[in-house]
């Protein structure tokens, strides 16, 4: 007790009394058997803002699911269709019920009463889904969640029954006041909210919100306005920060992405990075070249190009692939203990011979136009990627998103017995952790993805010694693209050859162990130790590889233990997959798999009560009903209760004063 004096008296001034110490340990207690709160574990949005959003308000069909068990047969499925529908966009799907209902009456006035007698059933139902939601949380974090000018309202009629016959008329009017006053729009938008942020209380993203879709920074907004998240880093996240914080090859590396799926939306409009003087350097560089292997393929439906914009992407395509090659040989140059310089591979063209060498081994080239060279940049090129790189660095808003990515992420995530990471972790080929060198220091598992963390936040820190944020900032373009990195562990990343090789053998690109072996149980045991998880029901919860459902495979792996979760957001996948992406809860009865079809639009879902089609799966059922106690928050609170419990004795027992005011 002695040892702990000074820790306890902190603790009493925020308890300066016995009654006051007592209280938090009766609330903390109740608090532990409260149902376990929902965990909803989303991967590889890759810009794809729509299907997330809506996937965040549906809560990946939990809140339909909640709805269907709330009013099972009372009403049709077409009603709790356009119930959920509202739920998920209330300002939309009011204006749209009152056009209809002006379009159904002609030039007539609407029919109040109709109108009233509608918002009267649809509060009711409304709240009692909102009811339902907020059951397994305490008054206060629910009071937290309202918005200020409803709370009072929303909170008493959560708590007060209609079928309580002493208090029907108090709830009825209520109600009634909320519409005659004309406040019956603003309160079904407050408590759709509520609904759709008390359905999920923590919110995981595992990597790479990024690149092919057009709204990563429509996504990054949305997150920065969510009430609870984590992300664990992807490659294509570290791209982008790698791009921001000034690696010239992952600026080069973004631009051809962009191009490459003419996606320039979230490039221009989401970060207003100029791209004129790369426009402008490729027509003088390339404009008889007509960069046939740099059409991009992989269009949206509306992003179709007329042929005049379709070739300019493309020769602006070249121009920045060309430029990536020589941006990351002079680093792999500069690195070579990432052993790395042989993908230097413009280096060893041969024009002559119309050839490049890899391994000894001469290839056909398909593509011999290089006029710009085959080595250093031209002033003319370097020039533009000076004003490249000004760009980057000087856009607030991917400055401010960066920060975000960094405030709320890691390499990897420890909760609740996942272990979550985007990737890999590097392994050799009988399963045990292998060990990366950074740096002349050696790291594996949890160590190798500690530091790989720290490295990255060194980059963004102005107090980081020289010589270490030179090689993080470096860094970057390892993790996007080494063999022995966590966020990508292949043997190449083989951009150059599929861009300018006709021989597909060369394509290759050898999956490293962690892929290879997950399956086995052992191995992700193996992996689970490393980490310092314990229990029966521990899993690792793994994103970035897309799941081929088209084929049979399945995300569930090593009997139970791992669970992939990139079934494919992103457009261009959806041929490969033949899904639209698998979303995971985890709720207080245990794990859900969603499996999700391709959503078509937020227009669609507003105006014709459209969803996306979700099949779902039960992973695993908890024995009994998970609560709080059984949690990380949980251990927690149980050390929080033992602090409060020695406080209480050392006031009883005059080692420490009640602080009376």
């Amino acid at each position: 007790m002695n040892s702990d004096e000074r820790y306890l008296n902190l603790l009493a001034t925020t308890y300066p009394t016995v009654a006051d110490a007592a209280s938090e340990i009766i609330n903390l207690e109740a608090i532990m058997n409260l149902p376990k709160g929902t965990e909803h574990f989303l991967a590889d949005l890759h810009g794809e803002h729509e299907a997330f959003i809506h996937v965040l308000k549906n809560a990946s069909g939990n809140i339909k699911r909640k709805v269907g068990e709330i009013f099972g047969s009372t009403i049709r499925e077409s009603e709790k269709k356009e119930l959920c529908t509202l739920i998920y966009y209330p300002e939309q799907k009011l204006e749209l019920i009152k056009a209809q209902e002006k379009l159904r009456l002609g030039e007539q006035d609407p029919d109040w009463d109709e109108l009233d007698e509608w918002y009267r059933i649809t509060i009711h139902q409304l709240v009692r889904v909102c009811r339902d939601v907020s059951s397994k949380y305490t008054r206060s974090k629910v009071r937290k969640s309202l918005p200020e000018e409803f709370s009072y309202i929303i909170e008493e009629l959560l708590h007060e029954r209609s079928d309580d016959q002493d208090k029907a008329a108090y709830v009825a009017v209520i109600v009634d006041t909320i519409i005659s006053t004309g406040r019956a729009d603003d309160f079904i938008v407050a408590i759709s909210n509520v609904i759709q942020r008390l359905a999920i209380d923590q919110l995981h993203i595992l990597g790479d919100i990024y690149d092919r879709g057009p709204g990563a920074h429509i996504i990054m907004d949305t997150l920065r306005q969510y009430h609870s998240w984590d992300i664990q880093w992807g490659n294509h996240d570290i791209l982008w920060m790698g791009a921001a914080v000034g690696n010239d090859a992952c600026i080069c590396n973004v631009l051809r992405l962009s191009l490459r799926y003419a996606n320039l939306a979230t490039l221009e409009e989401g970060y207003g990075i100029n791209l004129v003087p790369l426009a402008t350097f490729a027509l003088d560089t390339y404009g008889d070249d007509p960069c046939q292997e740099f059409i991009p393929r992989e269009l949206k439906t509306e992003a179709k190009m007329d042929e005049k914009t379709l070739l300019l992407t493309a020769k602006m395509h070249k121009a920045i692939s060309i430029i990536q090659f020589k941006v990351e040989a002079a680093i792999f140059h500069r690195r070579p203990e990432w052993q790395m310089e042989d993908r230097c591979l413009l280096e060893t063209v041969d024009l002559e011979r119309q050839t490049c060498t890899i391994d000894g081994k001469e290839y056909q080239l398909r593509d011999c136009n290089f006029p710009t060279g085959l080595k250093e940049l031209t002033p003319e090129e370097a020039l533009l990627m000076k004003k490249l790189h000004h760009s980057f660095r000087v856009s607030e808003k991917l400055r401010k998103h960066i920060h975000t990515m960094l405030s709320h992420g890691c390499m990897y995530n420890i909760c609740n017995q996942n272990l979550l990471f985007h990737a890999s972790v590097p392994l050799n080929a009988d399963g045990s952790l292998k060990e990366v060198t950074i740096m002349g220091r050696k790291y594996k598992g949890r160590q190798l993805m500690e530091y790989i963390g720290q490295l990255i936040r060194a980059a963004f820190q102005s107090d980081t010694p020289t010589d270490v944020k030179s090689f993080a900032k470096d860094y970057f373009l390892y993790l996007w693209s080494g063999k022995d990195s966590p966020l990508f562990d292949k043997s190449k990343m083989a951009t150059f050859e599929r861009y300018f090789l006709k021989d597909e053998e060369t394509f290759h690109e050898e999956k490293g162990f962690y892929f290879k072996l997950r399956n086995a149980a052992e191995v992700c045991d193996s992996i689970l130790d490393a980490f310092g998880i314990e229990g029966t029901n521990r899993h690792i919860i793994n994103g970035h590889v897309p799941v081929h459902a088209a084929s049979g495979e399945n995300p569930i792996k090593a009997g139970g233990r791992l669970m992939v979760i990139d079934g494919g957001f992103s457009e261009a996948y959806h041929t490969e997959t033949g899904i639209a992406g698998y979303t995971l809860i985890y709720h207080s009865r245990g794990f859900q798999l969603v499996q999700h079809e391709p959503f078509t639009s937020a227009r669609d879902a507003i105006q014709r009560g459209t969803d996306i089609k979700s099949t779902t799966q039960i992973v695993e059922m908890s024995t009994h009903r998970m609560l709080v106690a059984d949690t990380d928050k949980g251990t927690e609170l149980r050390t929080q209760i033992s602090d409060l419990k020695k406080l209480l004795y050392a006031y009883r027992h005059g080692i420490i004063k009640e602080k009376r005011s």
